[in-house]
Protein backbone atom coordinates (compact mmCIF):
# COMPACT_ATOMS: atom_id res chain seq x y z
CA UNK A 1 0.00 0.00 0.00
CA UNK A 2 1.63 3.26 -1.13
CA UNK A 3 1.66 6.51 0.84
CA UNK A 4 0.54 9.74 -0.76
CA UNK A 5 0.52 13.47 -0.04
CA UNK A 6 -2.90 15.04 0.42
CA UNK A 7 -3.01 18.83 -0.02
CA UNK A 8 -6.13 20.66 1.17
CA UNK A 9 -6.27 24.36 0.23
CA UNK A 10 -9.02 26.92 0.40
CA UNK A 11 -10.38 30.08 1.93
CA UNK A 12 -10.32 30.83 5.66
CA UNK A 13 -12.96 29.19 7.86
CA UNK A 14 -13.95 26.55 5.30
CA UNK A 15 -13.26 23.82 7.85
CA UNK A 16 -10.06 22.64 6.14
CA UNK A 17 -8.34 21.84 9.42
CA UNK A 18 -11.27 19.92 10.86
CA UNK A 19 -11.57 17.67 7.81
CA UNK A 20 -7.80 17.33 7.45
CA UNK A 21 -7.40 16.25 11.09
CA UNK A 22 -10.10 13.61 10.81
CA UNK A 23 -8.81 12.39 7.45
CA UNK A 24 -5.27 12.02 8.80
CA UNK A 25 -6.57 10.09 11.80
CA UNK A 26 -8.64 7.80 9.58
CA UNK A 27 -5.69 7.08 7.27
CA UNK A 28 -3.14 6.99 10.11
CA UNK A 29 -1.30 9.83 8.37
CA UNK A 30 0.58 12.81 9.81
CA UNK A 31 -1.45 16.02 9.91
CA UNK A 32 0.12 19.47 9.57
CA UNK A 33 -1.91 22.66 10.02
CA UNK A 34 0.13 25.20 8.05
CA UNK A 35 -2.33 27.94 8.92
CA UNK A 36 -1.32 27.45 12.55
CA UNK A 37 2.31 28.00 11.54
CA UNK A 38 1.46 31.40 10.01
CA UNK A 39 -0.67 32.20 13.06
CA UNK A 40 2.35 31.40 15.24
CA UNK A 41 4.48 33.91 13.33
CA UNK A 42 1.71 36.53 13.59
CA UNK A 43 1.48 35.84 17.34
CA UNK A 44 5.28 36.24 17.62
CA UNK A 45 5.07 39.55 15.73
CA UNK A 46 2.30 40.82 18.03
CA UNK A 47 4.13 39.75 21.19
CA UNK A 48 7.27 41.56 20.04
CA UNK A 49 5.33 44.63 18.85
CA UNK A 50 6.41 44.21 15.24
CA UNK A 51 2.80 44.55 14.12
CA UNK A 52 -0.30 46.23 15.48
CA UNK A 53 -3.02 48.74 14.71
CA UNK A 54 -1.65 50.97 11.94
CA UNK A 55 1.93 49.70 11.86
CA UNK A 56 3.98 46.75 10.62
CA UNK A 57 7.74 46.63 11.24
CA UNK A 58 8.43 44.20 8.40
CA UNK A 59 12.23 44.38 8.48
CA UNK A 60 12.29 43.81 12.24
CA UNK A 61 10.16 40.68 11.87
CA UNK A 62 12.24 39.40 8.95
CA UNK A 63 15.40 39.94 11.00
CA UNK A 64 13.93 37.89 13.85
CA UNK A 65 12.78 34.86 11.84
CA UNK A 66 15.74 32.76 13.02
CA UNK A 67 14.39 33.15 16.56
CA UNK A 68 11.17 31.37 15.60
CA UNK A 69 10.94 27.62 16.17
CA UNK A 70 7.52 26.12 15.48
CA UNK A 71 6.74 22.53 16.47
CA UNK A 72 3.68 20.31 16.80
CA UNK A 73 3.13 17.98 19.76
CA UNK A 74 0.34 15.41 19.80
CA UNK A 75 -2.08 15.80 22.70
CA UNK A 76 -3.60 12.38 23.41
CA UNK A 77 -6.43 13.86 25.46
CA UNK A 78 -7.53 16.23 22.70
CA UNK A 79 -6.68 13.83 19.87
CA UNK A 80 -4.68 16.29 17.75
CA UNK A 81 -1.30 18.01 17.65
CA UNK A 82 -1.00 21.38 19.37
CA UNK A 83 1.23 24.23 18.21
CA UNK A 84 4.32 25.24 20.16
CA UNK A 85 6.39 28.38 19.64
CA UNK A 86 9.89 28.15 21.05
CA UNK A 87 8.75 25.43 23.42
CA UNK A 88 5.59 27.21 24.62
CA UNK A 89 2.11 25.84 23.90
CA UNK A 90 0.29 28.63 22.03
CA UNK A 91 -2.62 26.57 20.62
CA UNK A 92 -5.27 28.73 22.33
CA UNK A 93 -3.36 32.00 21.95
CA UNK A 94 -3.29 31.83 18.14
CA UNK A 95 -7.04 31.16 17.71
CA UNK A 96 -8.18 34.67 18.65
CA UNK A 97 -9.67 37.25 16.28
CA UNK A 98 -6.77 39.57 17.15
CA UNK A 99 -4.24 37.09 15.75
CA UNK A 100 -6.54 36.34 12.79
CA UNK A 101 -6.48 40.03 11.89
CA UNK A 102 -2.72 39.98 11.31
CA UNK A 103 -2.14 36.53 9.83
CA UNK A 104 -2.65 37.55 6.20
CA UNK A 105 -0.36 40.65 6.33
CA UNK A 106 2.39 38.55 7.93
CA UNK A 107 1.87 35.80 5.33
CA UNK A 108 2.43 38.25 2.47
CA UNK A 109 6.13 38.49 3.39
CA UNK A 110 8.19 36.34 1.03
CA UNK A 111 10.79 35.71 3.75
CA UNK A 112 8.14 34.30 6.09
CA UNK A 113 6.65 32.09 3.39
CA UNK A 114 10.08 30.85 2.33
CA UNK A 115 10.98 29.85 5.88
CA UNK A 116 7.72 28.03 6.53
CA UNK A 117 7.48 26.35 3.10
CA UNK A 118 10.95 24.89 3.63
CA UNK A 119 9.85 23.43 6.98
CA UNK A 120 6.63 22.07 5.47
CA UNK A 121 8.44 20.34 2.61
CA UNK A 122 10.76 18.64 5.09
CA UNK A 123 7.73 17.40 7.05
CA UNK A 124 6.30 15.79 3.90
CA UNK A 125 9.44 14.22 2.43
CA UNK A 126 8.34 10.68 3.41
CA UNK A 127 4.73 11.22 2.28
CA UNK A 128 1.87 9.80 4.35
CA UNK A 129 0.82 13.33 5.21
CA UNK A 130 -2.29 15.52 5.12
CA UNK A 131 -1.47 19.23 4.97
CA UNK A 132 -3.91 22.12 4.75
CA UNK A 133 -3.36 25.79 4.01
CA UNK A 134 -3.48 28.29 1.16
CA UNK A 135 -0.69 27.17 -1.20
CA UNK A 136 -0.07 23.50 -0.43
CA UNK A 137 -1.13 22.16 -3.83
CA UNK A 138 0.41 25.03 -5.80
CA UNK A 139 3.70 25.82 -4.00
CA UNK A 140 4.53 23.44 -1.14
CA UNK A 141 3.60 20.17 -2.82
CA UNK A 142 2.67 20.80 -6.47
CA UNK A 143 3.31 17.06 -7.04
CA UNK A 144 0.76 15.98 -4.38
CA UNK A 145 -1.26 12.97 -5.49
CA UNK A 146 -4.54 14.38 -4.15
CA UNK A 147 -5.38 18.08 -4.13
CA UNK A 148 -8.58 19.47 -2.66
CA UNK A 149 -9.72 23.10 -2.86
CA UNK A 150 -12.42 23.99 -0.33
CA UNK A 151 -14.73 26.97 -0.57
CA UNK A 152 -17.98 28.34 0.86
CA UNK A 153 -19.76 31.69 0.90
CA UNK A 154 -18.20 34.41 3.07
CA UNK A 155 -21.39 34.61 5.14
CA UNK A 156 -21.39 30.85 5.81
CA UNK A 157 -17.74 30.92 6.82
CA UNK A 158 -18.21 33.97 9.06
CA UNK A 159 -21.12 32.27 10.83
CA UNK A 160 -19.02 29.17 11.51
CA UNK A 161 -16.10 31.24 12.79
CA UNK A 162 -18.38 33.42 14.92
CA UNK A 163 -19.94 30.41 16.66
CA UNK A 164 -16.52 28.85 17.21
CA UNK A 165 -15.15 32.02 18.83
CA UNK A 166 -18.24 32.44 21.03
CA UNK A 167 -17.84 28.86 22.25
CA UNK A 168 -14.29 29.73 23.26
CA UNK A 169 -15.54 32.64 25.32
CA UNK A 170 -14.59 35.53 23.05
CA UNK A 171 -16.73 38.68 23.15
CA UNK A 172 -17.18 39.97 19.60
CA UNK A 173 -19.76 40.71 16.92
CA UNK A 174 -20.70 38.77 13.80
CA UNK A 175 -19.99 41.89 11.72
CA UNK A 176 -16.39 41.97 12.98
CA UNK A 177 -15.90 38.33 12.05
CA UNK A 178 -17.43 38.80 8.59
CA UNK A 179 -15.16 41.79 7.96
CA UNK A 180 -12.14 39.73 9.02
CA UNK A 181 -13.12 36.88 6.68
CA UNK A 182 -13.62 39.13 3.64
CA UNK A 183 -10.44 41.11 4.33
CA UNK A 184 -8.39 37.92 4.62
CA UNK A 185 -9.93 36.63 1.37
CA UNK A 186 -8.80 39.76 -0.45
CA UNK A 187 -5.28 39.78 0.98
CA UNK A 188 -4.78 36.03 0.46
CA UNK A 189 -6.02 36.13 -3.13
CA UNK A 190 -4.13 39.25 -4.25
CA UNK A 191 -0.73 38.95 -2.57
CA UNK A 192 2.23 38.77 -4.94
CA UNK A 193 3.94 35.76 -3.35
CA UNK A 194 1.98 32.49 -3.55
CA UNK A 195 -1.56 33.91 -3.77
CA UNK A 196 -4.50 31.70 -2.88
CA UNK A 197 -5.54 30.04 -6.14
CA UNK A 198 -7.01 26.69 -7.04
CA UNK A 199 -4.45 24.32 -8.56
CA UNK A 200 -5.41 23.21 -12.06
CA UNK A 201 -5.63 19.57 -10.96
CA UNK A 202 -7.37 20.24 -7.62
CA UNK A 203 -10.88 18.99 -6.92
CA UNK A 204 -13.12 21.83 -5.71
CA UNK A 205 -15.56 21.21 -2.89
CA UNK A 206 -18.12 23.86 -1.96
CA UNK A 207 -19.06 22.82 1.57
CA UNK A 208 -21.61 25.56 2.27
CA UNK A 209 -24.27 22.88 2.73
CA UNK A 210 -22.16 19.78 3.46
CA UNK A 211 -21.61 18.21 6.85
CA UNK A 212 -18.14 17.29 8.09
CA UNK A 213 -19.13 13.63 7.74
CA UNK A 214 -20.12 14.07 4.10
CA UNK A 215 -16.88 15.86 3.28
CA UNK A 216 -14.77 13.27 5.08
CA UNK A 217 -16.50 10.37 3.32
CA UNK A 218 -15.98 11.95 -0.11
CA UNK A 219 -12.31 12.82 0.37
CA UNK A 220 -11.54 9.49 2.05
CA UNK A 221 -12.91 7.63 -0.95
CA UNK A 222 -10.72 9.69 -3.31
CA UNK A 223 -7.66 9.09 -1.12
CA UNK A 224 -8.20 5.35 -0.81
CA UNK A 225 -8.51 4.95 -4.57
CA UNK A 226 -5.06 6.55 -4.98
CA UNK A 227 -3.50 4.68 -2.04
CA UNK A 228 -4.66 1.31 -3.37
CA UNK A 229 -3.40 1.95 -6.91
Amino acid sequence: MSKIIIAIDGFSSTGKSTVAKQLAKKLNYIYVDTGAMYRAVAYFALENEYIGEGFFKEEALIGSLEQINITFKFNETLGFAEVYLNGKNIESDIRTLKVSKYVSPVATLSEVRSKLVEQQQIMGKDKGIVMDGRDIGTVVFPEAELKIFMTASAETRATRRYKELLERGHDLSYEDVLENVTTRDHIDSTREDSPLVKAEDAIEIDNSYLTIEEQLASISEMANQLILK
